[in-house]
C-alpha cells in the first residue's frame, strides 16, 4: 500500500509539471485576410522500453508514461523482459497509475525492432523512448528514422558546485546517488574551499561501506570521480558549462544568483535542501536528461517530445496576389518555372 501511495503521489507530481509544458495551437490573421498559424497535436502510438533485472525503474515508467498521456499520445505500448518469467510488480503498478495501455513481455534489441516496424502481435508505434543496455541503445540509433526517438543516454552525471558550508556528509551521499548506477557514472565535487573538499573525502570514506552498491560506488569514484579546488564560484560555473552535466546541483547559500550563468545542464538544483535524488522520483520534471555533454543542445524529455508541429496556412485571394509576385521571383530566380508558375496562376484573370 505505501508503495502504491509513493507511485501516486511521484505521478501526480509529474503530472501537474508536465501540465506546464503543454504547447497550444495558434494563428493569426494579416491584413488581406491571410491566415498562418501552427497545429500541435500528439503522436498517435509511443514505445516505453522498461528494462528487467536490476535496472528496472518504477519510477522512469512514471516519467515516460505520464508525460506522453498529458501530451494526449493515442496509445502508450510498453515492452519489458521477464527474465525466468518474474514481473516486477511495481513497474506494473507504475504503468497502470501512468495509463499505460497495453505490456508485452519482451526485452532487448529485438523488442525496439518490434517497436519501430511492428510484429503480428505488437504494434508499431511513431516513437520510442526509455533507457536500456548497450544493445537497446544500439537498436534505437538504428531505427532513428523510422521512428522517433528519445535520446540515446550514456552513463548516469552529477556535478556538485558547493560553497563549503553545506554538512559533507549530505554532498557525499548525493555523488554515491550517481556513482551507484554504474562503473561509468561521472560524480564531481567543485569547491573554492580546499578545507570542505578534505572534510568530504573523509565523508566518502566514512559511509561508502555501508553502502549496498559500494563496489559500484568505489569502481565510478576511482574511474570518473573527482574532487576539484576551483578559485571562486564564477570558476565553477565555467567548469560547469563546459562540463555540461546531467545533474548539477548549486548548494551554496545564494543559487538564484548563480543561476544566470548556468547554460548548459540536464536539470539544475538550486540550494542546500535540492538533493538530486528527489528529482529522480518525484520533484515533478522529468529524469530523463541528456547525458555526454548533450545538454549544450537538447532538453529533459517533455511533453513537447510526445507533439509535433504543422505549420497552417490560408492565403486569401489578395494575399495570393502579394504573395505570388514574390514567391515568382524567387522560383524564376532558382530556375523552377512549376513553382513560379503555380504562384502566378493565382493571381486574378487580368494580370496572368
Amino acid at each position: 500500500a505505501e508503495d502504491r501511495q509513493a507511485l501516486e503521489f511521484a505521478a501526480s507530481r509529474i503530472r501537474a509539471y508536465q501540465q506546464k509544458q503543454l504547447q497550444e495551437s495558434w494563428r493569426y490573421t494579416e491584413a488581406d485576410g491571410t491566415v498562418l498559424g501552427q497545429q500541435v497535436t500528439p503522436l498517435d502510438r509511443a514505445g516505453l522500453y522498461v528494462p528487467g533485472g536490476r535496472a528496472a525503474y518504477p519510477s522512469s515508467v512514471l516519467m515516460d508514461a505520464v508525460t506522453a498521456k498529458v501530451a494526449g499520445v493515442g496509445e502508450i505500448i510498453m515492452v519489458t523482459p521477464t527474465p525466468d518469467g518474474l514481473q516486477n510488480d511495481l513497474v506494473l503498478a507504475a504503468a497502470a497509475i501512468a495509463g499505460v495501455d497495453r505490456v508485452f513481455t519482451i526485452g532487448g534489441a529485438q523488442a525496439i525492432a518490434a517497436l519501430a516496424y511492428g510484429t503480428a502481435t505488437i504494434p508499431a508505434v511513431d516513437k520510442v523512448v526509455g533507457p536500456g543496455n548497450a544493445y537497446v541503445a544500439a537498436a534505437k540509433r538504428r531505427v532513428f528514422g523510422t521512428v522517433g526517438i528519445d535520446m540515446v543516454a550514456g552513463p548516469s552525471e552529477i556535478l556538485i558546485v558547493c560553497d563549503g558550508k553545506t554538512d559533507p556528509d549530505w554532498i557525499a551521499m548525493d555523488l554515491f546517488s550517481q556513482a551507484e548506477h554504474d562503473e561509468l557514472a561521472q560524480a564531481i565535487l567543485l569547491s573554492p574551499d580546499a578545507g570542505f573538499l578534505d572534510r568530504v573525502a573523509a565523508s566518502i570514506e566514512k559511509l561508502i561501506g555501508g553502502m549496498g552498491r559500494a563496489a559500484i560506488i568505489r569502481s565510478a569514484l576511482s574511474g570518473r570521480g573527482a574532487l576539484i579546488e576551483v578559485v571562486d564560484l564564477d570558476e565553477a560555473c565555467a567548469i560547469a558549462n563546459r562540463i555540461a552535466p546531467e545533474h548539477l546541483e548549486l548548494s551554496v547559500d545564494d543559487a538564484e544568483a548563480l543561476l544566470p550563468q548556468i547554460r548548459h545542464a540536464g536539470a539544475i538544483f538550486l540550494g542546500r535542501y535540492s538533493s538530486e535524488a528527489l528529482g529522480d522520483y518525484c520533484a515533478g520534471p522529468n529524469h530523463v536528461l541528456p547525458t555526454s555533454r548533450t545538454a549544450r543542445f537538447s532538453s529533459p524529455l517533455g511533453v513537447y517530445d510526445f507533439q509535433k508541429r504543422s505549420s497552417v496556412i490560408k492565403v486569401s485571394q489578395a494575399g495570393a496576389k502579394t504573395l505570388g509576385r514574390v514567391a515568382a521571383r524567387l522560383a524564376y530566380g532558382e530556375g523552377l518555372d512549376a513553382h513560379a508558375k503555380s504562384a502566378e496562376y493565382r493571381y486574378d484573370g487580368e494580370e496572368r
